[in-house]
């Protein structure tokens, strides 16, 4: 009896300490992980994207240039940012021109003073 009750307290204290020792490799993972993303380049390439289409997404006035060799990720992105400040700011520059958008929802542009609807 004395046996069994030993052998039961020791496999008891064994599973305990495998239970903290595994909860300490959780949180060890977490923090690799995060010190992974914190410092590849590519993080810190997409945080500068980010923080560029925020500055740019708030400024109707800056030109957003889609050129002929952008592939089509870059398109819809700067193409959604020109909606979105169509629709915040009434206008937009795309291009080089500066795009309007009236009451009634229809897009113009002003060529020599003159309302050209597109």
């Amino acid at each position: 009896m004395n046996i069994i009750l030993i052998f039961f307290s020791i496999s008891l204290f064994l599973i305990v300490i495998k239970f903290i020792n595994s909860k300490e490799k959780d949180k060890n993972k977490k923090l690799s992980i995060f010190k992974k993303n914190f410092l590849s380049k590519e993080a810190n390439i997409e945080k500068i994207f980010t923080r560029d289409d925020e500055r740019t997404s708030s400024d109707p006035n800056i030109n957003i240039n889609i050129g002929h060799y952008d592939n089509e990720d870059n398109i819809k992105r700067k193409s959604n940012i020109h909606r979105a400040r169509l629709s915040k700011f009434k206008k937009s520059r795309l291009n080089g021109e500066i795009i309007f958008i009236d009451q009634d929802q229809k897009i113009f542009k002003y060529i020599n003073g003159k309302r050209i609807y597109i």
